[in-house]
């Protein structure tokens, strides 16, 4: 299943990190939401094999600690979401499917 499509519609902003909104429902460590609104990643799918990290021409994504989370204890966060140019990179070679990006 991936990330929902339309979670800037279905989704509460809930909080910001690092200059990006982010989109509840959360309760940590096993709910962390979707980070991002220009490149969302979904932190609950996320299982941080780093493809994204490797694959983004522009330096978007960051590694951010996510202790004790199921999928994965770090997560790719589009702390420069600002920079995309939306080759769609990320989400081509996500495994899990668990980014979208939409310009604002």
């Amino acid at each position: 299943m991936g990330i929902d499509p339309n979670y800037r519609q279905n989704r509460q902003v809930v909080g910001e990190h690092e200059g990006h909104k982010i989109y509840g429902p959360i309760g940590p460590p096993g709910k962390l939401g979707i980070h991002g609104t220009i490149v969302g990643v979904d932190f609950d799918l996320c299982i941080a094999d780093g493809s994204c990290i490797n694959a983004c021409p522009v330096n978007v994504f960051q590694w951010f600690d996510t202790p004790s989370h199921p999928a994965s204890e770090k997560k790719a966060d589009p702390i420069n979401e600002k920079s995309c140019i939306f080759c769609m990179a990320c989400v081509n070679v996500c495994p899990v499917a668990a980014i979208d990006v939409k310009p604002p």
